[in-house]
Order: structure tokens, then C-alpha cells, then sequence
């Protein structure tokens, strides 16, 4: 048998301990896929609280810059606010939601007839979480090929150079390294006197995955965030009223002739 120009028939024994050898390789990387990466004990040169787009670019580019990483985020999804309840499922949610109101409201006045158009709301926000979860399983695949360890679990400073993590799965760990590097985030704030249920009075986040299209909807505030998730629930068949107190809508650093 003539492989690559060399003959292995003399050599059976050898090549099948070569395939032995490669298929237990396959299997350990195989066996490592999906699984929480924890440190070893021994002390980390840098260590990366909050697994967002700062905390998980700044962990890759440590690690291949020879630091030995690890990074800890309490989500127990990586990508942060951005990946996981901001720009990503807003943008899947703003995309379906136009592709829905042309079907409905757009077509036929093109010379488009596509009969009778309903909305599957499950259906769409199933979509939405599936491209979230590609998106942030990949990241998970970064660290591996990165060599930087996940822990999954909420980070608190026990000193300079330590902290200690509540596990997702229960229990705690804790973690020593040279240099700790704070990237934890943002958190919804609400208007005082106002408890978000995220059911009937919803941050962003609530606004992501309502059960059903409201009636109507107030959205109070017209920055970026609050005209994407108006315009989807608009064009989802909700009357949605906005309320601003700048005297121009689209926030801060929008152009003037955009924002009228």
C-alpha cells in the first residue's frame, strides 16, 4: 500500500499505534468541548473579571502574548451585555421584524402578492436565541484555542492579587494572579419608585423576550436602544409611543438631520 509516495505494508503495526495515537488525541479535544475550564491552583498572570467584549478580547490577546489567563464571568455565557441581551439579539429581532411588516404591509403595494401573513412570535425569538448561542459557544472556542481559562461563576476582589468565585454549579473557588483586570459591565437602571418585573415594566433585556406583542407599549427614552426595540414591536402590530426628555430623539451624538 503506497501512501504520500511511502510504502507502509511493511509497517502495519507502526501505522496502526500512529491512528491509535491520533484517534485518543481527537477524543481528549473532542471530550473538552462544552466543558468549564478551571484553573489548576497555580497562580495566574492576569486574571480578567466580566467575559464581555472588553474582558474576553483583553483575555485572548493576554493569553497570546504568553500570559497564563484565566477569566471569570458570572453570566455563564461569554460575550456580555453586547452578544447576549444587546446588539446581536436586538439586530435579529430588528431583521425578522422588517422582514415581517414587508410581508404584511409592504409587498402587495409592489406587485408582490404572498397571500395571508401571520407571526410566529416563539418561532422568531427562537431564531434570535440561536444566533446568540452560536455566537457566544464560539467564544468559548477562543479560549480553548487560546489557552484561557472559564470559570463560570460571580467574581469578588478577596485582595490585590486574589479574589474568590461563587461557582453556577455551587460551591467556590479561589483564584490567585499577578494582575486582576476589572471588566464587569453595565446594569439596567431603572426610574425611581418603578420595579422592573421584566413582564409587564421591562428593561432592554424584558423588551427581548416578551411572550406576546403588546397591545400598546411605552418606551421611555429615544436613545438607540429604545427606537430599536419601539421599531420591532411596532412592526410587530404594537402601538408604541416614545417618550424623550432631550428635544431630539436617537441620543447623544446622532446627527441632527438623522435624529429629525
Amino acid at each position: 500500500l503506497q501512501v504520500g509516495g511511502v510504502s507502509i505494508s511493511s509497517s502495519a503495526g507502526k501505522f496502526q499505534s500512529y491512528v491509535a495515537m491520533f484517534s485518543r488525541q481527537a477524543a481528549q479535544g473532542f471530550s473538552l468541548v462544552g466543558r468549564r475550564f478551571l484553573s489548576s491552583g497555580s497562580q495566574y498572570d492576569l486574571a480578567v473579571i466580566g467575559g464581555g467584549p472588553g474582558g474576553y478580547v483583553a483575555a485572548i490577546k493576554a493569553a497570546q502574548l504568553g500570559l497564563k489567563t484565566v477569566c471569570v464571568e458570572r453570566r455563564g455565557t461569554l460575550g456580555g451585555t453586547c452578544l447576549n441581551v444587546g446588539c446581536i439579539p436586538s439586530k435579529s429581532l430588528l431583521h425578522n421584524s422588517h422582514m415581517y411588516h414587508l410581508a404584511k404591509d409592504d409587498m402587495a403595494a409592489r406587485g408582490i402578492n404572498v397571500g395571508s401573513v401571520s407571526l410566529d412570535l416563539d418561532k422568531m425569538m427562537a431564531a434570535k436565541d440561536k444566533s446568540v448561542g452560536q455566537l457566544t459557544k464560539g467564544i468559548e472556542m477562543l479560549f480553548k484555542a487560546n489557552k484561557v481559562d472559564y470559570v463560570k461563576g460571580h467574581g469578588t476582589l478577596t485582595g490585590p492579587t486574589s479574589l474568590k468565585v461563587d461557582l453556577l454549579e455551587g460551591g467556590e473557588q479561589s483564584i490567585d494572579a499577578k494582575n486582576i483586570m476589572l471588566a464587569t459591565g453595565s446594569e439596567v437602571m431603572s426610574l425611581p419608585g418603578i420595579e422592573l418585573d421584566e413582564e409587564v415594566i421591562v428593561s432592554s433585556t424584558g423588551a427581548l423576550k416578551l411572550k406576546q406583542v403588546p397591545e400598546r407599549l411605552t418606551v421611555i427614552g429615544g436613545g438607540v436602544i429604545g427606537l430599536e426595540l419601539g421599531s420591532v414591536w411596532s412592526r410587530l402590530g404594537s402601538k408604541v409611543t416614545v417618550v424623550e426628555f432631550m428635544d431630539s430623539i436617537g441620543g447623544l451624538g446622532v446627527d441632527a438631520e438623522v435624529a429629525k
